[in-house]
Formats: structure tokens, sequence, C-alpha cells
């Protein structure tokens, strides 16, 4: 995996500048973002005890770990989901709770609790988003509701310092998100109570993607590998991996253990909080914790779309997290929704170089301006969530 400088990410894997570019592609820019490939730089050199939570199950997804444990609670109320959500996800357990939806935005200002209507034999799903939240609104909750089960989604920053001191019945996190792993989904109890586990054999859509890791990094080196190639079987391995409650694969089970985790958050953070300067844009983090790369807005969805194709273009690869069609499962929280229009990720994660980082900027920082200006001008100027940028 390629990676920042050492000295910006110490105790990190090692920097992997020398690379060359790809010889068929060598006329495109460095890749920021996109699927992971292999690089076993990311380990560590030897097993580090203490790595997981303890009576963890590990499963191939998050989203399968999650229905699992829905399905052994079998409760009879509702699920409660916030409303900025990977919508995908919430499609899928509602095949195992009915859904109701309460507010929680991407503002730094926390789930809007008055929203939340949960009573006795209901589970309320709780989100670290974005890796920017400190849970003490949680932790509050939980303590004067100790007859509802809570659920925290810890997939934007799964070994952040709330999740290590969740008092959460149950807490769940997708890994394939944030570590560089064909697939993956923890789930455990902070409160030591017994989880389900996963069932079958392991998906096929994980060695898919594995040999797309593969076949990614061979490109990266120069190999003569169509881009095509790995895309293709990431793809094919996503769809058919998705919400899969299997085992992980083999790879997973046995890569993970020895994974630098500390060494790629540390990475992660450091080049988001590198980006975030640059643009001038400032963000709350609680302490310790690693954010999910970094989220700005747009004025507007065609603005935003726009951006996207921009970034495309110079092989900056960003994500929306998430769109909501009004026109099938949605939240139902217009704020939600018209904010879900306007967001877009910036992919600086463990893999990007401070060189990554500087041309990310010299990217975005003229559209920022743009877009600030046009609304200093204008006496209809829409006022964004706290610490995103506009």
């Amino acid at each position: 995996m390629t990676a920042s400088d050492h000295e910006a990410r110490p105790g990190g894997p090692p920097p992997r500048e020398s690379r060359s570019e790809p010889r068929e592609y060598a006329s495109e820019p460095r890749e920021i973002g996109s699927e992971f490939h292999w690089d076993p730089a990311v380990l560590l050199r030897a097993e580090q005890d203490g790595h997981l939570p303890a009576g963890h199950k590990l499963f191939a997804t998050g989203c399968g770990a999650m229905s699992t444990l829905l399905r052994r609670l079998a409760l009879p109320g509702r699920l409660h989901v916030p409303s900025f959500f990977c919508l995908g996800v919430a499609e899928t357990l509602s095949a195992d709770m009915p859904l109701a939806w309460y507010r929680h935005l991407p503002d730094d200002r926390g789930p809007r609790l008055a929203t939340l209507t949960a009573v006795p034999g209901d589970v309320v799903l709780a989100q670290n988003l974005f890796g920017r939240e400190d849970g003490a609104a949680w932790r509050d909750w939980i303590d004067t509701h100790p007859d509802v089960t809570v659920l925290e989604d810890h997939s934007h920053d799964p070994f952040g310092p709330w999740a290590g001191t969740s008092t959460a019945q149950y807490a769940v996190a997708s890994l394939r998100k944030t570590l560089p792993l064909p697939d993956g989904g923890l789930l455990w109890s902070p409160r030591g109570l017994d989880v389900p586990g996963p069932v079958g054999e392991p998906a096929e859509g994980a060695h898919l993607k594995l040999a797309a890791m593969l076949l990614k990094a061979a490109w990266l080196d120069g190999r003569p590998i169509a881009k095509h190639a790995f895309r293709d079987l990431q793809q094919r391995g996503e769809r058919t991996l998705l919400g899969s409650a299997a085992p992980p694969s083999a790879f997973t089970a046995a890569v993970l253990p020895v994974l630098d985790i500390a060494g790629l958050r540390a990475a992660s953070t450091g080049n988001a909080q590198a980006l975030t300067a640059l643009l001038g844009v400032q963000r709350f983090v609680p302490p310790g914790a690693a954010p999910f790369r970094v989220q700005l807005l747009s004025p507007d969805e065609a603005e935003r779309d726009a951006l996207l194709r921009h970034l495309a273009s110079h092989g900056i690869y960003a994500p929306v997290h998430w769109r909501q069609d009004r026109g099938s499962l949605w939240s139902g929280d217009e704020a939600a929704a018209a904010l879900a229009a306007r967001i877009l990720t910036v992919p600086v994660d463990h893999r990007c170089t401070p060189t990554d980082v500087h041309r990310a900027a010299e990217l975005l920082a003229p559209r920022l301006k743009s877009a600030r200006s046009a609304a200093s001008s204008s006496a209809r100027r829409r006022v964004g969530p706290r610490g995103i940028g506009v």
C-alpha cells in the first residue's frame, strides 16, 4: 500500500514513494482513493495481543453481522436508524425489523436524541459518523434507558476511543472501509454478552476482491495489467459479498491480527488533518479519534457532481456518503437528504503521500474559493453545518 512519508507517520508502514508509474498508464495521474490494493508493508513484525475486542466474532461483512444479531435477538419492536446512514444497509436490515428513523446529521452536533422515540423491545442503531463522535451523548442516553438495546456502528473508526470505551450492549464494525482487507465485519459486546457467529462457508466475493487487490498491486508496480481486469473483479466481488453473514475469508482472518492498525490510523489522521489545514476547513475531532477522510459540502447537487467528475479526471475518486433517493427507501428527513445531495468524501487515507495531499488541495481550493465567493455575494447565502467546508 502506498503510504505517507515516514516522518509524518511515526510507527506506520514504511513509505512507498519509489513505486514506478504503471507502464501501460504512464500518462495517468497517480490514483487517490478507489479500492485498496495489497501491500505487506502494512503488517506488524509480530502478532499484537489484545488487538481485537474480547469475545468478538468475525463475519464477512458488518451488515451480515448486524442482521445475524437482530435475528438472534428477535425483539418485537422497531430498529431505529440514523437519518444520515447507508440506505443499502438499512434496506437489508429492514427484512429483520421494521425501521424507524431519528435525526443524525454530519454537522458535528451529534444525534438529535429528542427525535429518538425508542421503547423497550426496540433496537437503536447508533453510529460514529465519519469517526468524529466521542460517544458521550450515547453513554448518557444508555444510562437513562437501560431497557432499550443499543447496537453501535463503529465502521468509520473501528479501533477508536469510543469503540474502546463503549457501554452499549452490542457493537459492530465493517473493517474493509478503513483497512486493506477484502472483507471483514467485527461483532462484539462491550458488556460481555454472548454474540452469534457467522454461518456457512466464506463468501466467494472475498476471494474475487482479494484477487483484485493483488492485481491492482501489480498494476501500481508497472506490470502489464489492464485496469479493467481488477476493477471487474472488485465490482463482482463487492456485489457478491454485500450483506454476507458468512465467515471471513482465510486471508482476512490470518492478516487482521498482524495489521499495523495504529500506524494505519495515524497515517489517515495525519493526512486528513493536513488536507483540512491546507483548505482552511475546521473540523471537530475527539482526542485519539481517526476521522474517516475529509467531508466537504458543495452549494448544491449539480456542483457536487461536477466536482466529483473534476476530481476523477485527475485520478481522485471521491465517494458519496450516502445518496438518498426519495423515490425508494429513504430516511424521510429532508435535512439529511439535502445534505446527502451536497456532500462528498475526499479519500485522503493512509495510502496518500504528502504530495498526494497537496495535489488534492490544489484541485479543491479554487472550487471552494469560488463557492465561498458566490455565497458571500448572495443575499440568499446557504449556511452549511458547522465544521464542514462550504
